[in-house]
């Protein structure tokens, strides 16, 4: 029976790393469709890394009873599938970004317009605040992505920070780590990095984001439970306004409109499927 609970939480991570490598999907509304959400933000929020301070002074045993506390029956099966996941899609969505670029584009953007829409739905109403800080965030999304900030480029630097960011996203339902990258103009460039393997981009990337999932991810949780309708508005408006990038490669590799019609209502479509299946479980449940 473990080594069928193994595989279950493996091919839950499969989905959730096809999930999280798409701008639009967030892999934290996966995982509350697969019903292990809960369990996942429990077992990481236990991870504190007491048992390297127990290892320097000698202490043993301590440093072996803290490690028992970290789920690794959950951690290892998921971390893998996620993984497997994000190395098998890079090769596609890499392919299709430089094939058919509009047609791919604006599949993204329906899933981020249904995002945003979900999001909307979320939170408390339409309010002078509420709509004060969606206008912050779009207008903040929509300069950032029209200006030069995005030729930051790919160093070191850059892709530590924007894995530590992207990480937060990813466990968050509503909101996608892709359309984090994709906002920080550094999701084509981890696609490149993914299918061929460059290592010191992955560690760099993959160290950023555990130093995120293990302290900003806190800070954002809190911040969450005291200001969370501030907050959501916030990502609505930001969301839309980075819209801007998509729509941009939409509009200059449009060859024929209704492939680009077609895919972005699959993408729109996709995500208020998703949502159902989530709604249906929960009220089973």
């Amino acid at each position: 029976m473990k080594s069928v609970e193994t595989l279950i939480i493996f091919l839950k991570g499969l989905f959730m790393g096809i999930a999280d490598i798409i701008p639009g999907i967030s892999g934290g509304t996966i995982a509350l469709i697969t019903g292990i959400y809960e369990r996942l933000v429990h077992a990481i929020s236990k991870i504190d890394f007491k048992f390297v301070t127990f290892f320097l002074k000698g202490d043993f045993d301590e440093a072996k009873k803290n490690i028992s506390e970290i789920d690794f029956k959950l951690f290892i099966p998921l971390i893998s599938g996620i993984g497997l996941a994000i190395l098998l899609m890079s090769n596609m969505i890499y392919f299709l970004l430089q094939n058919l670029t509009a047609i791919t584009y604006a599949f993204f953007l329906g899933l981020i317009f249904a995002s945003a829409v979900l999001l909307y739905k979320k939170g408390e109403g339409i309010s002078v605040k509420n709509i004060l800080f969606s206008f912050i965030g779009f207008i903040f999304a929509f300069l950032f992505v029209g200006s030069g900030a995005l030729q930051l480029g790919h160093s070191l630097p850059i892709i530590f920070i924007s894995g530590t960011l992207a990480i937060c996203a990813m466990i968050l339902p509503g909101i996608s780590g892709a359309f984090i990258l994709l906002f920080l103009n550094q999701y084509e460039y981890m696609l490149f990095v993914l299918k061929n393997l460059r290592f010191l981009e992955m560690f760099t990337f993959g160290f950023g984001a555990l130093i995120g999932i293990l302290c900003f991810s806190r800070v954002l949780d809190y911040a969450l439970k005291k200001h969370e309708n501030f907050i959501i508005s916030f990502l609505i408006g930001l969301m839309l306004g980075a819209s801007r990038l998509p729509y941009q490669n939409i509009v200059n590799t449009l060859d024929s409109i209704l492939p680009v019609l077609i895919s972005a209502m699959l993408g729109f479509s996709i995500i208020f499927i998703l949502e159902y299946i989530k709604n249906y479980r929960v009220q089973r449940d």
